[in-house]
């Protein structure tokens, strides 16, 4: 039986043919022969699919080359005594493109390590720039702690030793004027400390002179202006710093302890005065208008005169009280308006008079409530006219 890639002889001689001739790679005589090119075939492919593997391998990063190489040599050698039917010689020129792409491979990664070794340096050499950088620096603390840092990441990179000895001279070059610069520095701050010795030790006797004012507002502002000025001071020695502080704190404390009392004592006076205009309200709601309409209206007023009195409450509460007693000056006038008007022996005009009569003295209330001296004075006026007229029209009734 002959095919593409190779025959069956008559005797089961099985042959395959390469660009070199034909030569024998084995006898079938388990069955008719196309079993026996079919079983040669699959040989041919199982080797295809490892050629195959081998050049997604070789394009692959993540693969090591070296491996890739020996592999592909151990098939390429192979195929000259390789029992399977098919186009051996297109497997020989796709392993050697495979072998061509890991020499390449092989070339990167030797071109790799050169650029790692100069990367190497060229850390070092940056490690030389930052040192003759910081040499120049006033931040001393972090300057020396960057100093240290660098000699042990120095120790950790490994490259020519020729060449690493001459940055390390540059480095220490560096390390030396920083060093010197620092010292300097250090004489000077000690000059700088004591003036800011004296200027807190003037801060703080400012600060015990306030704290026995009562001026709340302003003497609370002057001891944050007096704060800002203390951080702007400087430091002093720790002993100096920590006695001038202990003398300015307990001035600032003795005073807002005492703005503290104060204003706790506030508090509960306005709590109290919440409470008593609570009760003011609630008597205000107990009123019945319906059946004495004159009697509400007058306790209504001695509930007025008494709120007057009591003082301020707390801020977030005295809309709502004012809101509150408004609501039953409404009822009541209402409740009041209602009940003369069933009366029909009272004359059209006395009626409105009192109804105007109560409607101003709702507004005076809310007015004095609301501590409006415009609105009170105008409503006092208006109230005047609008009694003094009622009492004629009743009068001219009677």
């Amino acid at each position: 039986m002959d095919t593409e890639w190779g025959r069956i002889d008559e005797t089961g001689a099985v042959f395959v043919r390469t660009a070199d001739g034909e030569r024998q790679i084995g006898s079938w005589q388990a069955g008719p022969p196309e079993e026996g090119v079919a079983f040669y075939t699959r040989r041919y492919d199982e080797l295809a699919a490892d050629v195959a593997l081998l050049e997604a391998r070789a394009g692959s990063a993540a693969t090591d080359p070296h491996a890739v190489h020996t592999a592909a040599v151990h098939l390429k050698d192979g195929l000259p005594q390789a029992a399977a039917l098919g186009d051996l010689d297109a497997l020989s020129r796709r392993l050697d493109v495979v072998l061509e792409k890991v020499q390449e491979r092989l070339k990167e990664r030797a071109a790799e390590r050169a650029r790692a070794a100069e990367a190497l340096v060229e850390r070092k050499r940056a490690l030389v720039a930052e040192a003759q950088a910081l040499a120049t620096s006033d931040n001393w603390r972090a300057g020396g702690e960057r100093f240290r840092a660098i000699v042990e990441e120095w120790k950790t990179i490994r490259i020519d030793r020729k060449i690493d000895s001459a940055l390390w001279e540059e480095f220490a070059a560096a390390r030396r004027a920083f060093d010197t610069r620092r010292r300097a520095h250090f004489a000077e701050r000690e000059e700088a400390r004591n003036a800011a010795a004296e200027a807190k030790s003037k801060l703080a006797t400012e600060a015990e002179k306030l704290a026995d004012s009562t001026d709340w507002t302003p003497t609370a502002k002057r001891f944050r202006d007096l704060m800002t000025q203390w951080k702007a001071a400087g430091r002093a020695s720790k002993e100096a710093d920590d006695e001038l502080w202990k003398r300015f704190k307990t001035a600032q404390d003795t005073f807002f302890a005492r703005r503290s009392e104060v204003f706790s004592a506030r508090d509960a006076e306005q709590t109290s005065n919440l409470e008593a205009k609570q009760a003011l309200i609630a008597e205000a709601r107990s009123l019945d208008a319906g059946a004495d309409p004159d009697g509400a209206r007058k306790r209504l007023k001695s509930i007025h005169d008494r709120w007057e009195k009591i003082g301020h409450v707390p801020r977030d509460a005295k809309d709502r009280l004012e809101d509150q007693l408004a609501a039953v000056e409404r009822t009541i006038r209402e409740a009041t308006s209602a009940a003369r008007v069933v009366s029909v022996t009272e004359s059209p005009l006395v009626i409105r008079l009192r109804e105007s009569v109560g409607k101003l003295e709702g507004r005076l209330g809310r007015a004095q409530a609301a501590g409006d001296t415009k609105l009170v004075a105008e409503t006092e006026a208006a109230l005047a006219t609008q009694r003094e007229w009622l009492a004629h029209a009743e009068a001219a009734t009677d």
